[in-house]
């Protein structure tokens, strides 16, 4: 994949931009007619004003970017776009300070990274079967998680 299809749906929208050549990440831009105000411990939908048509097998997904988060922070939620969501991208910022902040039109609010996926199938094993009786892993860990193996 190399290209991938963006539809304006408001004039003032921006395309995706990369900072560098290399960057993983395109930067989004807010598309909107006022600032925004976020509060602290509050939440804000904003529109990018595009459409984004992520191929099938791939995701869009929604990253924070680093001086938003460490400066400013504002931390990124709800970070998949599928290759069937067909309306407009839209950032769920959190603000996680202890200040208000502000996001005026134009303002880059995230990064999208485009990533292969697999589909795969499900299939229930029945209660008598082992979970990896079918599957490989390379772990001891078993049902083991939140700091089972170290802190």
């Amino acid at each position: 994949m190399s290209v991938i299809n963006v539809k304006k749906l408001n004039e003032s929208a921006k395309l995706p931009q990369r900072a560098n050549l290399a960057d993983a990440g395109a930067d989004v831009f807010y598309c909107g007619e006022k600032n925004v105000e976020i509060g602290p411990a509050e939440t804000a939908l904003l529109g990018t004003g595009l459409q984004i048509a992520t191929p099938l097998g791939w995701v869009c997904e929604v990253k924070n970017r680093s001086g938003m988060a460490a400066k400013n922070q504002l931390i990124v939620g709800a970070c998949v776009i599928d290759s069937g969501y067909a309306g407009e991208v839209k950032i769920n910022l959190h603000n996680v300070g202890k200040t208000q902040k502000i996001i005026k039109p134009g303002d880059k609010i995230a990064q999208i990274l485009f990533y292969r996926v697999e589909l795969p199938q499900f299939e229930l094993l029945s209660a008598e079967e082992e979970l990896y009786s079918k599957t490989l892993t390379t772990s001891n860990r078993g049902a083991g998680g939140f700091g089972s193996t170290g802190c």
